[in-house]
């Protein structure tokens, strides 16, 4: 469980090189959140998912988020990426409005990193 951390946190951390918008104070709390037990949520498509993700990310697409709330603890603390930041921000806005504390990582379509993602 520690090495799969670490790999999140990498992965975090690569997200500074990018210029999508998660600068170091982001990153440092999306690190802080997970290793407390925040849910970390790709809402890209499964095939999309399947191509490559964070280690240990849930996988509901933005598309289906709705109907799959249920599936998330209630009141759980969320990290949401998808591939270019606008599917992030829109279930960003619903998990918000169900009481989730949620912190919107944006894109991760161009990380440099390959051997951080799993494929």
């Amino acid at each position: 469980m520690e090495m799969a951390k670490k790999g999140i946190f990498a992965a975090f951390a690569a997200l500074l090189g990018l210029g999508c918008g998660a600068d170091a104070e982001t990153v440092s709390r999306a690190e802080a959140m997970v290793q407390e037990g925040a849910i970390l949520l790709d809402v890209r498509t499964p095939g999309e998912f399947q191509g490559g993700h964070i280690e240990g990310a849930r996988n509901i697409p933005v598309q289906e988020l709705s109907a799959r709330l249920g599936e998330l603890e209630e009141g759980a603390d969320v990290v949401v990426y998808c591939r270019s930041g606008a599917r992030s921000a829109r279930a960003a806005g619903m998990l918000r409005e169900r009481g989730h504390e949620v912190l919107d990582l944006g894109a991760m379509s161009s990380w440099p990193n390959a051997d951080e993602i799993v494929r």
